[in-house]
C-alpha cells in the first residue's frame, strides 16, 4: 500500500468547515497548470477577478463560489501570499 501523509489531508478540514457551503470540490489541470476550488456546486458565478497573486476568485453575486489558481506547479509547498 502506498503511503501518504494524513497528516497534509486533515488540514483540510478546517478549510471545508469554514466554507460557505461546507463542501469543496478541487482538481488540477497539468496541462493549464491550474488549480480548481469550488466552494458551491452547481457554481454559476456571476464575475470574476483576477489578483495580483495569478489567482482567478470566482463570485455568485458577493459570495466567493469558487478559486483559480493559476501556475499552480510553480508555487512552493505551504506558500501563503495575501489576496489581492
Amino acid at each position: 500500500m502506498a503511503e501518504t501523509d494524513v497528516q497534509e489531508f486533515l488540514k483540510l478540514v478546517q478549510v471545508v468547515k469554514d466554507s460557505p457551503q461546507r463542501s469543496v470540490w478541487w482538481s488540477y489541470d497539468p496541462e493549464a497548470d491550474a488549480f480548481y476550488i469550488n466552494l458551491k456546486k452547481p457554481s454559476h458565478a456571476t464575475d470574476s477577478e483576477l489578483t495580483e497573486n495569478d489567482i482567478i476568485m470566482r463570485y455568485e453575486g458577493v459570495e466567493i463560489v469558487g478559486l483559480t489558481v493559476l501556475h499552480a506547479s510553480q508555487r512552493e509547498p505551504g506558500e501563503t501570499r495575501a489576496l489581492k
